[in-house]
């Protein structure tokens, strides 16, 4: 299994949850573990995703999420591979 992280950070807004898990789910790719919260009126999620069923290269589809939440819904969205995000935020 390939797995990576998705976080999602922006102004609360109807639709963010939905709107991100109609894109996973149009690109092939399962939701394994999520959680989100609400601060101050920042909508604030992280999910771990298993990618290993995705049709195009990994990095078209982060980029392509990253475009649609800025685009589409208003929030910065970032996916990362699982080693990377690991390596990234090693104390």
């Amino acid at each position: 299994m390939k797995k990576a992280i998705i976080t999602v950070v922006g102004k609360d807004s109807v639709g963010i949850i939905a709107k991100v898990c109609t894109f996973l789910s149009e690109a092939n790719i399962n939701i394994l573990d999520i959680s989100q919260t609400i601060t101050g009126g920042f909508f604030n999620m992280m999910m771990i995703v298993d990618v290993s069923d995705i049709k195009e290269p990994f990095d078209k589809v982060a980029g392509e999420l990253t475009q649609y939440g800025k685009d589409r819904i208003g929030v910065d969205i970032k996916m990362q591979l699982e080693e990377i995000f690991t390596m990234m935020h090693r104390i």
